[in-house]
């Protein structure tokens, strides 16, 4: 019988171009322009095929902006593939505007990630975008902030437990993830509506590097945690 797999130890690759500075809204733009000029390398920088269709992963590399700095996060293959091609980029261009990199922060770790024995707390860093089409018409119907608050706790944990499937990790049947919100409710603009998200903390017994994203849209910078 083959052991089930609790955590795992991943590759992690962090870049940041520290003399940009962006808004957490151009996150995307990031990703159109990388995810274009590197579109014959590999369909892990866009998460599309060749010919068009979705690779229906976790992204192995996900664009963000923390603090006002371009980072871009490698898992994996991702953190593999990050290096080769960006230690060559010597400019950004975003909306028309050409920025010079003079300088790139690379830091390549293995991490843990997977059932953690103690509670670990998290903020996220961008927004955590929960709902998705159908459980969003139950979460604007329930009146009460307890439901509201259970509904997202029970969303956390499956979020969590994607990323973990993704990294090929399976749980025991006595192990069970729990999960704890502090939430603030927020409006975004994404892809020209407006969307339900979140701001805030959670606490769950589970360890996640800092800078993966969790729920809807990570390749994009929203969801992206951070342990406290």
């Amino acid at each position: 019988m083959a052991m089930i797999s609790t955590f795992q130890n991943v590759s992690i690759c962090r870049i940041q171009f520290p003399e940009i500075k962006l808004l957490n809204r151009d996150a995307h733009k990031l990703r159109g322009y990388f995810g274009n000029l590197f579109k014959e390398h590999s369909p892990l920088l866009h998460n599309h095929f060749a010919d068009g269709s979705l690779r229906y992963r976790y992204p192995s590399v996900q664009y963000k902006v923390l603090a006002g700095i371009p980072t871009l996060i490698g898992i994996g293959e991702g953190a593999s593939l990050l290096p080769t091609l960006f230690l060559e980029i010597k400019e950004l261009k975003l909306d028309g505007i050409q920025y010079a990199i003079n300088s790139k922060n690379i830091k390549h770790n293995q991490e843990q990630i997977g059932f953690s024995e103690e509670l670990q707390t998290y903020r996220f860093e961008t927004l955590w975008m929960a709902l998705n089409q159908d459980n969003y018409k139950i979460f604007i119907q329930l009146e009460n902030d307890l439901e509201k608050k259970k509904m997202l706790n029970s969303i956390l944990v499956g979020h969590v437990l994607s990323l973990f499937s993704n990294a090929g990790i399976i749980l025991n049947a006595n192990q069970r993830l729990m999960a704890m919100t502090t939430l603030q409710e927020k409006s975004t603009q994404f892809k020209g509506q407006t969307m339900l998200a979140f701001i805030g903390e959670f606490v769950i017994n589970a360890d996640i590097p800092d800078g993966l994203g969790l729920g809807k849209s990570v390749s994009r910078g929203f969801g992206t945690v951070k342990k406290l």
